[in-house]
């Protein structure tokens, strides 16, 4: 059998047809549905080989994005259901009501492929955005999220009203009547989204910044900004997802101002016993005297007591009229000297040491300063090398720190006063030769 005659009889079979619309429409139809399949394959391999090839110009990197993201998949999925709306009206014998049908149906397809293809394109945008420098600090995912939300909404609308061939117009009419549902069942959304405008218009939280919200158990970094919640890494790597809303509506503590400054707050007091607080004599005042620390502080107080005392004349000789140093001032004034000379304390912030109300723990000596680092564990060691010196250098100044006593203490007293002992004190020593570890510290 030639070509000619099998063309022949196909050309029969097919008119044939004719005297069965239904079928010969079906036919028609199933090989339209074909064909637009096929050249939909072909459509997408020829867009994504030229995008590839545009995508390998470095004026055009962004492409890898769209790409990455199905954009341009997204755009060649709606060949097939184009075809079948052009192709419907040479289909022979086919109904109109099924011609419409159908046509409303690729129709519905085509719109259903345009909004995936723009919700990538949102994505490939988002992702765009996160290798800029803004994105270090403004997150726009909680938007890009909201864009969405309303693309797939309406895009549902549209779908819809060309399923059932209605206006969308006649849908938004009917959801005003269901708006007061809509409204509690996106009251987070919406709540969130408020507080997502709020929160990123005035600057109030950034990821990487370190937030506390301990009515939540949030202690952390924030490492992404949602429409809907906001997560926090605390410092054991646990995960708190925080809603946006909590945000705006509760309190929380965020540490950015002190990193933006350059310094961190030292504010921790040593408790003195007061038992120990007295007097200098003269010859501690000497000896104190040389410390290279203490000398203009030693030789400007003497010299402002001295013209103090002679001013009262004669009952300036008693104890009790005249102005004497004590150990726990002049400790004072070291451990200021001390902070002033420190290198790692800022110079440039508020710093001092200050007595506070004495309770029944002692006297407390407040350290408040602040460190040149912002870092925990430089800050940490900072801090615990300024109290270790301090508390080792009281006893130089005849004090000490007070310390609630404990099972061998009562044990060493009660046995020391059953033999006859005096208690155990210790005895003041200079600080004019201090040791290797002093010379590099005082």
């Amino acid at each position: 059998m030639d070509s000619t005659s099998l063309l022949d009889q196909l050309s029969g079979y097919w008119s044939a047809l004719d005297q069965h619309p239904i079928l010969h429409a079906s036919l028609a139809f199933g090989l339209l549905l074909v064909g637009a399949l096929i050249l939909g394959r072909i459509a997408r391999y020829v867009v994504l080989y030229a995008v590839n090839l545009l995508a390998r110009q470095p004026a055009l990197h962004w492409f890898g994005d769209l790409i990455r993201n199905k954009v341009f998949q997204r755009l060649a999925q709606t060949t097939p259901s184009l075809l079948v709306q052009f192709g419907l009206p040479w289909i022979p014998e086919m109904p109109d009501k099924a011609a419409h049908f159908l046509g409303n149906l690729a129709l519905a397809f085509t719109v259903l492929f345009l909004i995936l293809a723009l919700t990538a394109l949102l994505n490939a945008l988002l992702d765009i955005y996160a290798r800029t420098e803004h994105a270090r600090t403004r997150s726009i995912k909680g938007y890009v999220q909201l864009a969405k939300i309303a693309v797939f909404v309406f895009g549902a609308i549209i779908i819809v009203s060309i399923i059932i061939d209605r206006s969308p117009l006649l849908l938004l009419s009917g959801l005003g009547a269901m708006s007061a549902v809509l409204l509690l069942v996106y009251k987070d959304t919406l709540m969130s989204f408020v507080a997502s405008v709020q929160l990123t218009s005035n600057d109030m939280l950034r990821v990487g910044d370190w937030i506390e919200m301990p009515q939540v158990g949030a202690d952390g970094d924030v490492v992404d900004i949602t429409l809907y919640t906001v997560k926090v890494q605390n410092f054991d790597k646990t995960i708190v997802s925080v809603p946006t809303w909590r945000l705006m509506s509760e309190s929380f503590k965020n540490w950015r101002g002190m990193q933006q400054s350059g310094g961190r707050r030292i504010k921790r007091a040593i408790y003195v016993d007061s038992s120990q607080v007295r007097f200098l004599d003269e010859k501690e005042e000497q000896r104190l005297g040389q410390v290279r620390l203490l000398t203009e502080y030693m030789a400007r107080k003497q010299t402002e007591l001295q013209e103090w005392n002679a001013t009262n004349g004669g009952v300036a000789p008693l104890a009790a009229n005249r102005r004497r140093l004590t150990n726990i001032g002049t400790f004072r004034a070291y451990a200021l000297a001390y902070l002033q000379n420190h290198p790692d304390i800022h110079q440039g912030m508020t710093c001092m040491v200050r007595q506070m109300q004495p309770t029944a723990q002692g006297i407390p000596l407040e350290i408040y300063c602040f460190t040149r680092t912002t870092s925990w564990i430089d800050y940490e060691r900072i801090q615990g090398d300024v109290f270790d010196y301090l508390l080792a250098v009281m006893p130089e100044f005849g004090l000490g720190a007070y310390q609630q006593p404990s099972g061998q203490d009562l044990r060493q007293g009660l046995q020391g006063m059953l033999d006859g002992r005096e208690p155990a004190t210790r005895s003041f020593e200079t600080l004019a030769s201090p040791s290797r570890s002093d010379e590099a510290t005082v």
